[in-house]
């Protein structure tokens, strides 16, 4: 195949996806940066099911951050890993006491407990905040060396790659890939036929 124009091969998958909001049911930054932690290696549907009773319990950085450890665990115990969580919730609340002081640049995001390059990534785009960088969860790790835009397993190589491919008005594209992951590009049996992304897609055109 010819050398792909990624910035302007990706304007379809965008523009299907323009404005769409992440699948976890949030109603405030404070919420969402709460259901972006207990999701990792979880369902946002688990969590969306489990957020009205942790929010009825907690509804502020200021409540949360004056709850005790046994509190918090309590409406979470069905949550993957909810021991750590639970660690996380409780350090992170301490250290930014109020919902006014939530931060949304990408350093001191990822110097809270919890919360890596993609949470981040998820909590700034929700949050409108400028993206830093691109979002990259277990879809986009199988949508892009699918679509050829990127290689390999590696999230933050993925991002990477796709970083320097991409202009930065284009990072939306990894929510994007992320939904078509959901959508279309699916694990397995891939609705290729119904993907605006066939005609350039690597995988589409080698198992034609």
């Amino acid at each position: 195949m010819a050398t792909i124009n990624w910035p302007e091969a990706i304007k379809p998958l965008l523009k299907k996806y323009k404005g769409k909001s992440h699948p976890l049911e949030y109603g405030s930054t404070y919420q969402l940066l709460v259901m972006v932690v207990l999701s990792a290696q979880d369902s946002d549907r688990h969590i969306n099911q489990l957020a009205p009773v942790f929010f009825d319990l907690f509804p502020n950085m200021e409540a949360l951050s004056q709850a005790t450890p046994d509190a918090i665990a309590a409406p979470i115990s069905s949550v993957r890993n909810f021991g750590n969580k639970t660690k996380w919730l409780s350090e992170l609340s301490k250290k930014i006491k109020k919902d006014s002081n939530i931060p949304l640049t990408l350093d001191e995001l990822t110097a809270l407990p919890g919360i890596g390059r993609k949470s981040a990534n998820v909590i700034k785009r929700e949050a409108g905040a400028a993206a830093e960088g691109i979002i990259v969860d277990l879809h986009v790790v199988r949508v892009a060396p699918r679509l050829g835009i990127a290689k390999g397993t590696d999230p933050k190589k993925i991002e990477q790659q796709m970083m320097e491919i991409l202009p930065q008005k284009e990072w939306d594209a990894g929510m994007a890939m992320s939904f078509l992951g959901r959508e279309i590009c699916r694990p397995t049996v891939p609705k290729c036929d119904i993907c605006v992304m066939n005609t350039v897609c690597e995988y589409y055109n080698r198992s034609k």
